[in-house]
């Protein structure tokens, strides 16, 4: 048996991070981060106690060495980690006034397409409860053959399969409507925003997002909103019950990088579910670690842990924060 009960597929790359806001051409240094959007959910549950299995590929070069120090350094097994001489991916981050941010990748043929889960065997899967996938892994084989196998397999095993599409556009060599709509046929939990879709053909109402994406295969959709906070919406066979529920999230005045806080809402997300949280709970749980992630730079590095957590929770419900 395992005390893991979720694993995270998905890349690891290294971030790029600005020492100054600003378009790429006038940045003059970064400082090298270990990134990758489901390898900072995975360092995420880490920090927030609820250690899960990272399946991805790191290259055997010096970047894919520095990520390998940087998960092992917070405590992320490599029992699914593999190694190849693909080089690995890099991301070059830009920042405006207000910590948005935009991304430019370097990647061809690297290490994170190179994604295996055949080591993910049934045993692990029937000991585990929750699966994650990210979006990007999706945009190329054999990465997309292999994560599409896990899903398959997860939802075999009676596993609940979370989809991040994290959808970036440059990403994507060909349409990714139809990968995109093969996915949520296999989600039961899916995080997102209307953005996400832009770039397919999925049919989405912005103004009824939540419930249109029900009927593509999950049965629960959390929304988020940036500093606006997020909403859940469930269907009948949702463990939930079908419903809607909203948190505003928590008004900051000291946001620094908003690189991870995607990735840290749905690490909070996770956590509250797995501790069986009801829906209102796992919203303000998932919107304060988003918060908090916000408040220094570097999506990885600004990843905070559950008392750090609780502390901002309780500074903010007595200022009258959140709903």
């Amino acid at each position: 048996m395992t005390d893991r009960s979720i694993i995270v597929a998905g890349e690891t790359l290294v971030d790029f991070i600005p020492a100054t806001p600003g378009p790429l051409g006038e940045v003059e240094s970064f400082d090298r981060r270990a990134g990758g959007a489901p390898a900072n959910v995975a360092v995420a549950l880490a920090r927030l106690e609820t250690p899960p299995w990272l399946c991805t590929n790191l290259s055997t070069d010096g970047f894919g060495d520095f990520l390998a120090s940087a998960l092992e350094d917070e405590g992320v097994p490599d029992r699914f980690v593999t190694r190849s001489d693909h080089p690995t991916a890099l991301a070059f981050v830009s920042h405006d006034q207000a910590g948005d941010r935009s991304f430019t990748f370097f990647r061809e043929d690297t290490a994170d397409v190179h994604i295996g889960t055949d080591d993910v065997g049934e045993g692990t899967l029937s000991d585990v409860g929750w699966v994650v996938v990210g979006g990007v892994a999706l945009t190329d084989d054999p990465s997309r053959s292999a994560v599409f196998d896990l899903a398959e397999r997860a939802r075999d095993a009676g596993c609940r399969v979370v989809f991040d599409p994290n959808t970036r556009a440059d990403l994507w060599s060909e349409d990714p409507t139809p990968t995109i709509e093969r996915m949520l046929s296999l989600t039961d939990v899916l995080k997102a925003t209307p953005a996400d879709f832009e770039p397919t053909g999925v049919p989405v109402d912005e103004e009824a997002f939540g419930q249109r994406l029900l009927e593509a295969g999950p049965d629960t959709v959390l929304v988020t909103r940036g500093a606006a906070g997020a909403r859940a919406v469930a269907g009948p066979s949702a463990p939930w019950g079908a419903g809607e529920w909203s948190h505003e999230g928590y008004e900051l005045d000291d946001v620094v990088d908003a690189t991870g806080a995607g990735d840290a809402f749905l690490a909070g997300a996770l956590t509250a579910m797995v501790d069986g949280s009801d829906p209102t709970e796992t919203l303000g749980f998932a919107n304060a670690v988003a918060a908090v992630s916000t408040t220094e730079s570097g999506a990885m590095a600004a990843l905070p842990d559950r008392e750090t957590v609780e502390r901002f929770r309780d500074r903010q419900d007595g200022d009258g924060g959140g709903t």
